[in-house]
């Protein structure tokens, strides 16, 4: 697998580096079914595949087109695709939303098989968000030319009750994006328990299981299914049965310590890992050890990484070990350096290693906001096909026709929904976005009155126009000192103008033409 995160600006120093003895913590195993939900995108029914159920995702999103795909395939949940119209809708994202347990830590993979879907040759390259945070640029070209699907990995942290994956076109994307499945479990607390996940994310770039010339290790060996692939591409691999780990914080499954690269002879061990290139970043790794219980030795090692020490004396038992760095800034090819201590009788070894991209998370819109956006958008027939996730974040990707301001609390500050052909009503929780400065829904079909917008203390533009508005206009109205102008003309409200709207200074009124039930001020 090579996937091609963000570049994130590299951090300047190193962060603290860890050796956890795995006898230290014992965590016992969730039960034998993963707890999530597995997704199979664009099938009509559930299925049940490798013993684990996968349910269609129609009632996950709201927009997008299921599909079939008329190649063939090796994994049945690669046979349907969901698409999503690219054609004016470049920075317009597209969500799934999940239920979730809030405050959980999720393992959240997006699959990708494009098998000709879109009729061009090759796949499109659009981007993947979760919640407010920019997860990743996707490109499944060189995976698709060799015949093969892509995955991508993350682990975020629920912040509602509900997680938004959410597709979308950027300026590169040259037909639908798309999505082959999505997988959503729940993990241990544990699990790269020294990242703050409410400041960060990690995308994975590398999980390996070194030695391992056969298949990809994942559930049930591993709790969580996460994905360890076979790196067996170094000389000294070798395969052995009597180990006995156990209680590390991250979970490994046992089956990664029964194949290992390894020296006999007493020299250094130098490993280019991952075998791509990095983006100048920030980021998590993970290395794991443990020595075979009938041939201990007792194998000591420094380790380092570009040359630069990571740890230090480390000391091999059957028992294992992690070393692993939280945050640490790579850039490039990746060397690794194992070096026996002087007075060793035996060379390094290594097990396995993740490696994980630290993302900063983007953040969340007011909740006020967005429980108020989240009521309009019920009270629209037919909202924006795109108002899912997140409302303003990441920034180039807000609702359309929502603006936003920045800061510690991100607010919306106009709608412009103005002829999009919107149908319904106007809910009255407009009025609890309370940073609004101007409306604009002109031009629509609306029906019914017109809220209560009093609280909207920085209003200064209401355009309401060209709708089929009825009922009498608010009196509150004028009682918004900062309007300057309201265009209610083309509708059918009655009774009369109120009195503290006529002549208000610096205000810009419009009731005519139309509304003929309308007492219109006298000329």
């Amino acid at each position: 697998m090579f996937l091609e995160p963000s570049s994130l600006t590299m951090s300047s120093s190193y962060s603290s580096f860890f050796l956890l003895f795995l006898s230290l913590l014992f965590f016992p195993c969730l039960s034998q079914s993963l707890r999530g939900v597995l997704i199979d995108c664009g099938a009509a029914v559930d299925s049940i595949v490798n013993e684990q159920r996968w349910v269609s995702d129609a009632v996950f999103v709201s927009a997008g087109t299921p599909k079939n795909l008329t190649v063939e395939v090796l994994d049945s949940t690669l046979s349907t695709v969901r698409t999503f119209p690219s054609n004016n809708n470049v920075f317009k994202k597209f969500c799934y939303e999940v239920p979730v347990y809030r405050g959980g830590k999720y393992l959240v993979r997006t699959t990708y098989f494009y098998g000709g879907v879109n009729g061009n040759s090759n796949p499109p390259v659009f981007d993947q968000i979760v919640d407010g945070t920019f997860w990743s640029p996707v490109n499944t070209t060189e995976d698709y030319w060799h015949g093969m699907s892509s995955y991508y990995e993350g682990i975020f942290k629920a912040i509602g009750k509900t997680m938004s994956v959410c597709l979308a076109a950027n300026s590169y994307t040259d037909s639908d994006p798309f999505i082959s499945a999505l997988e959503l479990v729940l993990v241990s607390d544990s699990l790269y328990n020294s990242t703050d996940f409410n400041t960060y994310a990690l995308t994975l770039i590398a999980r390996s299981s070194f030695g391992n010339n056969g298949s990809i290790i994942r559930y049930p060996d591993d709790e969580f299914d996460r994905y360890w692939e076979p790196y067996g591409r170094y000389s000294p691999a070798e395969s052995f049965r009597h180990v006995s780990v156990s209680g590390i914080w991250n979970h490994p499954p046992a089956k990664v310590f029964q194949t290992r690269f390894a020296l006999h002879k007493l020299e250094a061990m130098e490993l280019l890992w991952p075998p791509a290139p990095l983006p100048n970043a920030t980021y998590y790794i993970a290395l794991y050890f443990a020595d075979d219980q009938l041939s201990f030795s007792g194998r000591a090692f420094n380790i380092s990484i570009n040359d630069i020490l990571f740890y230090a004396n480390l000391n091999v038992t059957p028992t294992g070990m992690v070393v692993f760095a939280s945050q640490w800034p790579l850039a490039g090819i990746t060397k690794i350096t194992l070096t026996p201590l002087f007075g060793s009788s035996i060379g390094p070894l290594v097990n396995a290693g993740e490696v994980f991209e630290v993302l900063p998370v983007g953040g969340k819109t007011h909740t006020r906001d967005v429980i108020a956006l989240e009521k309009l958008k019920e009270s629209f027939k037919n909202p924006p096909p795109d108002w899912n996730g997140d409302p303003c974040l990441p920034p180039q990707y807000p609702w359309t026709g929502v603006t936003c301001a920045g800061g510690t609390r991100i607010r919306v500050t106009s709608l412009n929904l103005t002829s999009l052909g919107l149908s319904g009503s106007i809910s009255p929780s407009i009025a609890k976005l309370t940073a609004l400065n101007g409306i604009w829904l002109a031009n629509n079909n609306l029906t019914g009155s017109i809220p209560d917008l009093s609280s909207l203390n920085n209003l200064q533009s209401l355009h309401l126009e060209d709708n089929q508005l009825s009922g009498e206009i608010p009196p509150s109205l004028g009682n918004i000192n900062s309007l300057n102008e309201i265009f209610l003309q083309n509708n059918n409200l009655s009774g009369q103008v109120p009195s503290n709207l006529l002549g208000k200074p610096g205000l810009n009124l419009r009731t005519t033409p139309g509304n003929p039930l309308l007492s219109q001020p006298p000329k």
